[in-house]
């Protein structure tokens, strides 16, 4: 099994490299336990009175230093303590009667730094910036998703920007200094948990945002979101299918914004809504929206919907057959539309669960018709791609065509992620070929 050699004819590897960053962290509630103490108070209540027995002046001394170590590494860290304060009295089913400053210091117990991609961060997307002032001629600006994994295997998902230059070069933004949650809240007049909105604050840029898991189903992480710019006519839409996980299920769930700064989030329903690895079409096919699915979690099928909501059965359209995807096969993100077709990236597992990127061409108005499958791995893992939490990995959720050229960032061993940049006509020339 070979794929392209770095540097090859369709496809070369950029210099990127991104990495965890442990130093990336935010402010989040903490809960020391909520096991009864033997006289029958709550941890969380004990710790309260303590800090309510505090001397004045030991109080004082104990805030400004916290917020002298601390307030510079967040943007706003008085009003998160203050809000931290809060939901421990509504935990605790009382009013917490104390001054500015007191409430401020129960907050800050009640507190803890979250590194979030602190052991990894991988598997992402990439879609064309909703603005792109300030580009040059044959550029253009983009948003990259992100999966992070920190503390307890929580997945939640980051954001990078940088542009692609007119030569297919790439530069990549530096990330805001602060890390931002959102605000989440329930859907008016929707008893569904698990659908909400997040609204970052204005003054946050892009990269600082973070999608932090806010409903029951994705408790235990929100992971592999597939971006896509959905056009249709009128203004674009941005779509991301992503995987809930609960601790024990996992559902496919739909990420919905106009400008990266509010999201809704939604389940997704229907037969073929199921597993892993959902990807939208960017714009309807034959008037309904499509999208690739897994749902026997081995092969890959087109599924349908009115509403993009609720999936009908699915299509098989290619079945694990070469020897480097026997074990399963998946797809690497949203289809590429091109003038012969639907350029689809797909990953294959092969022996040693040594994972691969293929490309398969569908039908442009019968996606479920395959035109063309590359007999052999267009990228495998080489070097140090190899080590890391998930060995022998390279997996996308998502690629962006710019011009002749299509660019692929891919996660590499489940721990870090790279770019290479495809050659789109010699792709497909080699997709073709008879």
């Amino acid at each position: 099994m070979t794929g392209v050699p770095a540097g090859g004819d369709v496809l070369i590897r950029t210099p990127q490299w991104l990495q965890p960053a442990a130093a990336r962290t935010f402010a989040r509630l903490f809960v020391p336990g909520d096991e009864t103490l033997i006289h029958g108070e709550s941890r969380a209540q004990a710790v309260v009175d303590r800090i309510l027995e505090l001397s004045d002046d030991a109080a004082e001394e104990t805030l400004a230093r916290t917020l002298d170590r601390f307030a510079g590494r967040h943007r706003d860290l008085p009003a998160t303590l203050e809000r931290n304060c809060q939901l421990v009295a509504h935990r605790l089913g009382r009013e917490i009667t104390a001054g500015t400053r007191r409430r401020l210091l129960i907050g800050a117990y009640f507190t803890q730094e979250y590194a979030l991609e602190a052991a990894a961060l991988f598997n992402p997307s990439m879609v064309a910036h909703p603005d792109q002032t300030g580009c040059q001629p044959g550029e253009v600006r983009f948003i990259m998703s992100l999966r992070a994994i920190g503390e307890g295997h929580l997945s939640s998902i980051e954001f990078r920007t940088g542009t692609i230059e007119a030569n297919a070069h790439i530069r990549l933004d530096s990330p805001g200094r602060f890390v931002d949650t959102g605000r989440s809240q329930p859907v008016p007049s929707d008893c569904d948990p698990s659908r909400y909105t997040v609204v970052f604050d204005e003054r946050s840029v892009v990269s600082e945002r973070v999608l932090w898991p806010a409903a029951p189903a994705e408790s235990n992480g929100m992971e592999d979101a597939r971006f896509v710019r959905f056009a249709d006519g009128g203004d674009a839409t941005y779509y991301a299918t992503y995987t809930a996980f609960d601790g024990s299920e996992v559902a496919p769930h739909l990420l919905e914004t106009a400008d990266f700064q509010t999201f809704t989030a939604c389940p997704l329903s229907g037969p073929s809504a199921r597993n892993k690895g959902m990807a939208l079409f960017p714009r309807r096919v034959g008037g309904r929206f499509a999208a690739l699915s897994r749902w026997d979690r081995e092969s890959n099928a087109v599924a349908y919907s009115d509403d993009g909501r609720h999936w009908d059965e699915a299509v098989t359209i290619q079945v694990p057959e070469r020897p480097w995807e026997l074990t399963q096969l998946g797809n690497c993100g949203s289809p590429i539309e091109t003038p012969v077709g639907w350029l689809v990236f797909t990953h294959g597992v092969g022996p040693m669960r040594d994972y691969a990127i293929g490309a398969i061409v569908l039908d442009l108005d019968e996606p479920e018709r395959l035109i063309a499958a590359l007999p052999a791995p267009l990228l495998v893992a080489e070097g140090a791609e190899r080590v890391g939490y998930v060995p022998n990995v390279v997996y996308s959720c998502g690629a962006m065509r710019h011009g002749g050229s299509v660019v692929l960032p891919y996660g590499c061993s489940d721990s870090s992620v790279r770019i290479a940049v495809v050659d789109l006509g010699l792709l497909l020339d080699r997709l073709l070929a008879r």
